[in-house]
């Protein structure tokens, strides 16, 4: 029985409360330097270019950015909603946890020949004064910080009242929800407080992120087709050699002597989400559309 998920204890009992709170600060700690690695595994850029293009423009129209508005995009990771909102005119800051994605897209911004602010900065630790932007978004980027209500209460924060906050995130229900399903079994055992990312696509985890906050006029799920792949293997393949959760499930799996059992589980999730047929796959991609204006 394969079982790559058993491993050491992040917390011991024992300690007082302010060793407690040290073990915590550090354990987070580690948690974020992994999640940058993660991230930084593959080639997420190229995925953006393969397939996610369309999700960001249409973040940017749901939010009906303008010109001179001071946009915030958390999680920016290459750039995929904030370029757009650079490209309506709007004054625009790029954040992410991981450097080597705001490289990416400071390239891409400057072959457009766009100027953003690219910041390097942690979703649940802003490092932005309180009500100092006009639109706060994210597309799919703050969904994958581990914290989720503390997220929230930080895209809140910066945004000023009556500003608007915009996010666009995969559904629990849908095929990245299943994807994170399939490689749970295989994945190193997340650190207490640690929530899945999906659940930012689910409508009630989100309204209870915000906890009236934030009044959510657009509330819509709708699917991202995608047609790049021939073989429908071929898109777990895809994720395998580019996409950072990815990756670092099948790597725990092959320390545990598990790959062929991950890669198997892998294929047979493609097959069950083929929308096409063997010898040219469609997927669709559920997310969750979700704008609103802070109170």
């Amino acid at each position: 029985m394969c079982a790559p998920r058993a491993g050491r204890m992040l917390f011991p009992a024992s300690h007082t409360d302010k060793e407690d709170r040290m073990s915590v600060d550090v354990a987070d700690s580690e948690l974020k330097t992994r999640h940058r690695k993660m991230w930084a595994a593959g080639d997420y850029p190229l995925m953006v270019e393969t397939f996610l293009l369309p999700l960001g423009p249409r973040l940017i129209d749901a939010c009906a950015i303008t010109p001179a508005t001071r946009v915030l995009d958390v999680a920016a990771g290459t750039g995929n909603a904030a370029i757009p909102a650079a490209q309506r005119g709007a004054v625009v800051t790029a954040s992410d946890l991981t450097p080597e994605l705001l490289e990416a897209g400071r390239r891409r911004a400057e072959a457009a020949g766009l100027d953003l602010d690219w910041v390097e900065a942690d979703a649940e630790q802003l490092p932005f004064e309180r009500e100092s932007f006009d639109v706060v978004i994210s597309s799919i980027g703050v969904m994958f910080a581990p914290h989720h209500q503390e997220s929230a209460d930080e895209l809140v924060r910066v945004c000023r009242p009556g500003g608007t906050i915009g996010l666009m995130s995969w559904t629990p229900e849908g095929m990245i929800g299943a994807l994170f399903r399939t490689m749970k079994p295989f994945a190193p055992t997340p650190p207490p407080g640690a929530q899945s990312p999906p659940l930012w696509g689910s409508e009630e985890h989100l309204t209870g992120l915000f906890g009236g906050r934030v009044d959510f006029h657009t509330l819509e799920r709708d699917v991202l087709e995608i047609t790049a792949f021939e073989r429908p293997q071929d898109w777990g393949e895809h994720f395998k050699a580019y996409y950072g959760p990815t990756i670092a499930a099948r790597a725990n799996a092959a320390r545990a002597g598990c790959e062929v059992e991950f890669d198997t589980a892998l294929d047979n999730f493609c097959d069950e989400w083929n929308r096409g047929t063997p010898e040219q796959a469609r997927f669709e991609q559920e997310y969750l559309l979700a704008v609103g204006v802070r109170g």
